[in-house]
């Protein structure tokens, strides 16, 4: 049984193959199988159809690109941009 089971979303994994409709299973904090998973009992489930999936992947994203506008040491503050 998987702690967690994502089903049918559309999987974009970040290796740079085509996005595939897929299932994802998690145990814990990992990743135990990604594809077709069939007879398979979950604790959760999500029906992710119409949804994309990226397993692995962390959000990096910030909004600390203003920050060139705002900190005095910046290069473009200093006038040497």
């Amino acid at each position: 049984m998987h702690d967690l089971l994502i089903r049918g979303g559309t999987v974009v994994d970040g290796t740079g193959a085509p996005a595939r409709t897929a299932d994802v299973a998690l145990d814990g904090d990992r990743i135990t199988e990604v594809g077709r998973v069939t007879d398979v009992e979950a604790r959760q489930t999500i029906d992710a159809d119409g949804l994309l999936v990226t397993p692995g992947v962390v959000d990096v994203h910030t909004h600390y690109d203003g920050q060139v506008t705002w900190t005095r040491s910046s290069p473009r503050r200093a006038g040497t941009a």
